[in-house]
């Protein structure tokens, strides 16, 4: 008993130190901006969470109760479920729900089964109405977040498959882990188009959560351009990897590559990346990083940052002239159009998707106008690459003959590597 006194107590300290969740106004936008396509399947989308600049998965400090058990297969899910996924379901490591509830449009929401570790929970869900579903599937159905004893655990984005017939869709919902001290959850939700709030409540059995495979602390620094990016500490469950750390990176949002370069190997081989979460800290920020699950049999483990955002210094002073390319430091710069108009002077440029110009100006003999604002970015999808063209526009009225270019912020190669113990 004292040990689980300690433990709740621990819990309910934790829980008091949390940052308050976003406004309905936030989660709702997030949500809607995140419209599922019918007859296709979505991705965990830790990119509608990037719309509000947040995600907060909050790791259980403590490992499930370490029982065996023999759960059973959730059926009518082979179409969504891929990879550690879909070979958990075989072997039968969810838990039989079969909680229902009329939504107020008349569409049955079936709560299927649901999956649980110290990393997240997985619901699986159905929704069914014989009219057939909403042709806005936002008025239908909205999941915000799950509550129970010791419990607030939000949403982390879906997958979902329409059938043919339109009346049908199977999905599958992910949370912030939930507390192995509740033994009944709720299930909160939006819906209709005034958004009235809906719940289903349904039994867990915290006895039949899958164990930890690994936790323990890595506490590596990789000094990049800007700053340093430090990885605490790492977390494996059956269903997912998580590694979470601080980073103290000033230009680490000047352009939108994120952690997409950051590697996990096990075995030799790349565990997919399913996405990452950056929030504000009071010493720079923290992250989390989320792969998949990792092979039963582990022999090695390295995360390898391969690239990440860089800055290089360059004093650049170019001609200005149309349909001219020109190389920054390796990086493609093309001068599209030079025009006079009531904003100023404005010159569209071409470059990579992550490339950022900083520093910049331009010059007419002795004159030095600084860039004001930029204007009309749009991505252009090339056969080997994406570039980003955008206007950017001058305060002056004098044509310039030459662009000033202090410096660049881009994608850099690292490539780090930083070894994890897997005795």
């Amino acid at each position: 008993m004292k040990k689980i006194e300690e433990v709740l107590s621990e819990e309910k300290r934790r829980i008091a130190e949390m940052t308050p969740p976003p406004d309905f106004e936030a989660r709702m936008r997030s949500a809607l901006d995140a419209k599922p396509t019918r007859k296709s399947k979505r991705k965990n989308p830790y990119i509608m969470m990037s719309a509000v600049g947040v995600l907060c998965f909050m790791l259980i400090s403590y490992n499930y109760n370490a029982f065996a058990f023999y759960g059973k297969k959730i059926f009518g899910y082979e179409e969504i479920i891929t990879g550690t996924m879909k070979d958990l379901n075989e072997k039968g490591m969810g838990q039989i729900i079969e909680r229902k509830t009329t939504l107020i449009d008349g569409t049955e929401l079936i709560i299927d089964g649901i999956m649980t570790d110290a990393n997240q929970l997985v619901m699986y869900y159905t929704l069914s109405n014989p009219q057939g579903i909403a042709d806005s599937l936002d008025y239908v159905f909205i999941s915000d977040k799950i509550t129970g004893f010791l419990t607030n655990a939000h949403g982390g984005g879906s997958m979902e498959l329409l059938n043919d017939e339109g009346t049908e869709i199977k999905g599958t919902m992910y949370f912030d882990p939930v507390s192995p001290f509740a033994k009944k959850l709720t299930l909160h939700f939006w819906q209709g188009q005034e958004y009235q709030e809906g719940s289903i409540t349904f039994p867990y059995d915290p006895n039949k959560a899958m164990q930890t495979q690994i936790k323990q602390s890595i506490k590596e620094t990789v000094k990049v351009d800007k700053g340093t990016v430090t990885f605490k500490t790492i977390t494996a469950t059956p269903t997912s990897t998580v590694i979470e750390g601080k980073m103290d990176v000033d230009n680490f949002d000047r352009i939108r590559f994120g952690f997409e370069g950051v590697k996990l190997i096990a075995n030799g081989n790349t565990i997919d990346n399913v996405g990452y979460g950056v929030r504000s800290a009071f010493n720079g920020s923290k992250f989390d990083l989320r792969f998949d699950g990792l092979p039963e049999e582990l022999h090695s483990l390295e995360l390898v940052v391969n690239e990440f955002v860089g800055y290089q210094k360059l004093e650049e002073q170019i001609l200005v002239a149309e349909n001219t390319q020109h190389d920054l430091d390796g990086n493609d710069l093309w001068i599209k159009k030079v025009a006079a108009t009531e904003r100023g002077i404005e010159i569209t440029i071409e470059t990579d998707e992550n490339l950022l110009l900083d520093g910049v100006s331009i010059q007419n003999g002795d004159k030095v106008t600084p860039i004001k604002t930029t204007i009309g970015q749009r991505l252009n999808k090339k056969t080997d690459r994406i570039t980003s063209e955008r206007t950017m526009v001058f305060e002056t009225k004098s044509m310039p003959e030459y662009l000033l270019i202090k410096g660049i912020h881009y994608v850099k190669e690292y490539n780090q590597k930083i070894e994890i113990p897997v005795d």
